[in-house]
């Protein structure tokens, strides 16, 4: 039980730092927001490709920036069916998408649901592996804890430094 409340507590500081990341762009001030406000419901399409190509840094990013909400939400509700645990994936970024869009600070994207819903279950999907590996869920929840723990220590530290250099 004290392990699921410290990886509520986690995924909550994380969809913090995500929610400064992706709707505030990481700015210090409203002022500095870009005023963008766009809509593309076509996959893949013109918002990913730049020059002529497709631009796989931005689709990559935005699945790996949510396959620690995936782990999280595995670590926290191991017992509930796949599906119970993807509605709060695709609902998070379907918040931040709406957000973007409300507040004029981004493109709401469909690429950028869909990738980050799949980061989302792939999180759900190494973390299973994982207890399918080691056998002891208590024991790889442990040890996700505290890398989580040291890895939300230091982008605290390191936000503070951005902060510090922006004063």
């Amino acid at each position: 039980m004290k392990s699921k409340k410290l990886t509520s507590a986690l995924l909550g500081i994380y969809v913090i730092i995500i929610s400064w990341i992706i709707v505030f762009k990481m700015q210090f001030s409203i002022d500095t927001l870009p005023y963008i406000r766009s809509i593309n419901l076509i996959p893949f399409g013109e918002s990913v490709i730049i020059n002529g190509k497709i631009y796989f840094d931005e689709i990559i990013n935005n699945l790996i920036v949510f396959i620690p909400v995936g782990l999280y939400i595995e670590m926290i509700w191991k017992d509930k069916k796949l599906l119970q645990k993807i509605i709060p994936v695709l609902s998070l970024t379907l918040i931040y998408e709406s957000l973007q869009y409300v507040f004029h600070v981004g493109a709401t994207d469909i690429t950028d649901i869909i990738m980050n819903t799949l980061g989302g279950v792939t999180g759900i999907l190494i973390i299973n592996c994982l207890y399918k590996m080691f056998k002891n869920n208590e024991k790889v929840n442990k040890i996700l804890n505290i890398l989580a723990t040291i890895c939300t220590i230091g982008l605290i530290g390191l936000i503070i430094i951005l902060i510090v250099a922006n004063l």
